[in-house]
């Protein structure tokens, strides 16, 4: 190729490399203006809600007509369905990561189709998960309960857990694996005490990322959990969920009312950002695995 000829390309990839960074910069500008939007529009209208009353008080009578309470028994019943739904699902995914990673470490065919579920189950859209635990619910005769929100939010972040501590079991060097095997440990001791040592960081962060899913559903237990102007005691008594509060809230033709699923909004907001900062400081931070 002549020097003419070389100049042209080099050109051309420069240009080509630019375009990409432009676009590169556009794309995440804009997700950040827009995520940046959201959060000011909610801040916006719910922060002058809110107040004490917001987040220590249950509904009193008339609430969603304007009057006195609060959503202390959303707040409570997401935590409940949201906390008792990733424990569940924690109880399944972590053996099943696991054994990806330690047991079928020869099997990879089985180990992509696996992912492969799951990687779907991940992309089904909640409200079909919602249909299934309501129809779970109608074949045993069981009424919207806390324990079936329980459930339906059980089997949306089981995938999320499985993939995600797949992926942080996976960064486990492999040398660990055979050295530990040489000096005869089992295969559970390995799991346990190899890989999820070394990954903890990492499956915790998974852990907080399937909890701040659960929380933030709507769909998934808007038919399976109900909705209660109570805090549930029983797993067999109906619970409200956060976002539930913010879709009912919403729907008002009060003003003072929706103000106050923004408020409601905020509250859950923050609670998705507390987790959310804790997960990253975890991942961040994981010389305490060692």
């Amino acid at each position: 190729m002549s020097l003419e000829g070389r100049n042209y390309t080099r050109l051309f990839r420069e240009a080509e490399e630019l375009v990409a960074k432009v676009i590169m910069y556009a794309l995440t500008l804009g997700v950040i203006a827009l995520m940046l939007g959201i959060i000011g529009v909610i801040f916006t209208k719910g922060l002058p809600a809110l107040n004490w009353d917001m987040i220590t008080k249950a509904p009193e009578g008339g609430y969603y007509f304007g009057k006195g309470g609060g959503v202390l028994n959303a707040i409570a019943g997401s935590l409940y369905i949201a906390g008792g739904g990733t424990f569940l699902a924690l109880l399944i995914g972590l053996p099943v990561a696991l054994a990806l990673n330690v047991t079928m470490t020869g099997l990879a065919r089985t180990q992509t189709a696996i992912r492969l579920i799951m990687d779907v189950l991940w992309g089904i859209p909640s409200i079909v998960y919602g249909a299934f635990g309501y129809t779970i619910m109608i074949f045993f005769g069981y009424r919207a309960s806390l324990l079936a929100g329980i459930f339906t939010i059980a089997l949306l972040v089981a995938p999320i857990i499985v993939r995600a501590m797949d992926e942080a079991l996976r960064s486990v060097p492999r040398g660990l694996h055979e050295a530990a095997a040489s000096l005869g440990a089992n295969r559970t001791e390995i799991a346990y005490g190899i890989f999820v040592r070394q990954a903890l960081p990492g499956l915790v962060s998974a852990l907080l990322l399937a909890f701040c899913r659960g929380i933030g559903d709507a769909a998934s237990v808007l038919f399976t959990a109900g909705f209660t102007d109570s805090i549930p005691t029983s797993l067999e008594h109906p619970a409200a969920t956060l976002p539930l509060a913010v879709f009912f809230q919403l729907g008002s033709h009060i003003p003072e009312v929706r103000e106050r699923a923004y408020a409601a909004a905020v509250i859950l907001t923050l609670i998705v950002l507390v987790f959310s900062i804790i997960s990253r400081t975890l991942t961040s931070k994981g010389k305490w695995s060692n």
